[in-house]
């Protein structure tokens, strides 16, 4: 909003040019998501420990000091991280980006889902919250409308194609299987972050992490120069989701404030979908959906030791692990939560490096 409405001024006040940069925009998104949060973050937390006396139901199978050290600790933070991050990118972004609205209905949609599902679980007391067909079938209807809008506004030889990582000048032509790969990104990314949201402080990092990563690739991706230099596939406009991002990881650091352990909140399925929903939606749109499995390579990890352990329970009766998703299977062995949270960062960190290799590499 503030570039729509400065920016146009900026011929007759100089200093106003700054907003034509997405380097500044991007900070300041970062800056103002984070101080919402720190604003509004205390006076949530008292009102969601109000309205949910019990707090988040605890899994009665899971780690035994679960029980003990974080029953009555309230959810739904993920209000914050939305209304942050919302909020931040309506304030700096260029409101007339289409990709940047394609990104916000995938983001507070996934929220919404995330949001009536932990409404049902802490407010209203039904252990199975929002039914998983229910959810699916919600996401599935935002992820279609997500990928058809993106096709509508993309370049002719990009509309149905997939990019190939450490390959240039190569876009695989899905055709009609383009729609559903997207919806399958996108909703994919969404319930890997929601898998890894088991320990405090565990899943934010790591978005963050993975936002950041993607402002930079969104910023080279829509640079005509940067783009050709490094031979990758230009895409125009995309480059006003550096802002998003960096909204993201304001809002991401504000609810780590109070999400640190020990957690004073949890972000529940209202930031986790939403979050992984963003990082899908982010991904289609600058034509990385398969970097985003390295960059998020951690939420890969924590989703199929789910897929695996589910499995091979079913075909031969016995665990994998000895509990998933993976962090819990450390919990189980003895490790320390903090111990598990921050080799899980680094592990996050590294392969958002590895990642990032891919814009070179080619």
């Amino acid at each position: 909003m503030l570039f729509n409405l400065l920016y146009p001024l900026s011929s007759d006040l100089s200093f106003l040019n700054v907003f034509r940069y997405l380097t500044f925009r991007t900070g300041g998104a970062l800056i103002t998501a984070l101080l919402i949060s720190f604003v509004l973050g205390p006076s949530l937390i008292r009102w969601l420990r109000r309205k949910q006396r019990e707090g988040q139901p605890i899994r009665s199978d899971g780690p035994e000091r679960h029980l003990i050290e974080k029953r009555g600790t309230p959810t739904m933070g993920g209000v914050l991280i939305l209304t942050g991050a919302g909020l931040s990118t309506l304030l700096w972004a260029d409101l007339t980006s289409a990709y940047v609205w394609i990104v916000l209905m995938v983001t507070l949609g996934f929220g919404l889902i995330g949001f009536a599902d932990d409404y049902l679980k802490v407010v209203r007391r039904n252990p199975k919250g929002l039914p998983g067909k229910a959810k699916l079938l919600l996401q599935t209807l935002i992820g279609v409308a997500a990928a058809v809008w993106v096709q509508y506004i993309a370049l002719d030889d990009q509309a149905s194609g997939l990019a190939i990582p450490f390959v240039k000048n190569v876009l695989l032509d899905l055709g009609l299987l383009y729609v559903p790969f997207a919806v399958f990104v996108m909703i994919g990314s969404s319930n890997a972050v929601n898998l890894t949201d088991g320990l405090d402080g565990l899943a934010i990092v790591p978005v963050m992490i993975a936002a950041s990563s993607f402002a930079f690739i969104a910023y080279l991706v829509g640079n005509a120069i940067y783009a050709e230099y490094l031979q990758v596939h230009y895409v125009p406009g995309t480059g006003e989701l550096t802002v998003l991002c960096g909204a993201l990881v304001g809002a991401g650091l504000g609810f780590l404030w109070f999400n640190a352990p020990p957690a004073m909140v949890f972000m529940g399925d209202t930031g986790s979908l939403s979050l992984g929903g963003a990082l899908g939606a982010i991904s289609v749109v600058t034509k990385h959906e398969l970097v985003l499995a390295v960059i998020g390579g951690l939420f890969v990890l924590e989703t199929v030791s789910v897929m695996v352990q589910v499995a091979s329970f079913k075909l031969t009766g016995k665990r994998v692990f000895r509990m998933a998703p993976l962090h819990h299977h450390f919990e189980k062995k003895g490790w320390a939560e903090s111990t598990i949270v921050i080799r899980f960062w680094i592990i996050a960190f590294v392969l958002a490096l590895v990642g990032l290799s891919t814009l070179k590499l080619r």
